[in-house]
């Protein structure tokens, strides 16, 4: 065998060691690589109690009950399924009923969420894809989701946002 070829089966060998590495990484984080689970796709995987997982979906109405010390109990809905989630601490400032909320914990052993961590969704007018998607997919999609633009975000005709002066007029739009 020549320098070269040892060399050319040396890197070949290694780039087959590096992806052998890269799909066992992947098949092992494949259940964890999404950012949330709702409570029908909980019900459909039937998570065991104590394994770690992030919630998400709206805080059902009326279901938030506010206990002793700080302690939180409320029920995260998709449209199809609800799950209910205690929490004992100080919740965001924009978490209400009828709100979106990603929760992270755990089920225990009564099938209650225990939430060591809530986020409230920050802005009504922004949902990502794949969430908008399943709402369609449900049919509990409703058009004024994906919000329209105001007068105060003005696009310009590439559709790109504006930048505006002090005065708020438009940079860059028609005139």
């Amino acid at each position: 065998m020549t320098r070269k070829q040892r060399r050319m089966t040396i890197i070949g060998g290694s780039l087959a060691v590096l992806a052998l590495a890269a799909a066992l990484v992947l098949n092992a984080l494949r259940d964890s690589i999404v950012f949330f689970s709702t409570p029908s796709m909980v019900a459909e995987k039937h998570v065991e109690p104590g394994k770690r997982f992030r919630l998400g979906g709206l805080v059902q109405p009326g279901s938030l009950q506010r206990g002793d010390n700080l302690a939180v109990t409320f029920e995260v809905a998709d449209g199809n399924a609800k799950l209910p989630v205690a929490y004992k601490g100080i919740l965001p400032d924009l978490f209400r009923e009828g709100q979106g909320v990603v929760a992270e914990g755990a089920l225990d052993a009564h099938g209650v969420f225990k939430a060591d961590t809530v986020l409230a969704k920050h802005d009504e007018t922004y949902m990502p894809k794949d969430v908008a998607d399943a709402l369609k997919k449900q049919g509990h999609w409703k058009d004024d989701y994906g919000g329209k633009p105001s007068d105060s975000n003005k696009t310009s005709e590439a559709g790109k946002p504006a930048a505006t002066t002090a005065q708020g007029n438009a940079q860059g739009a028609m005139r």
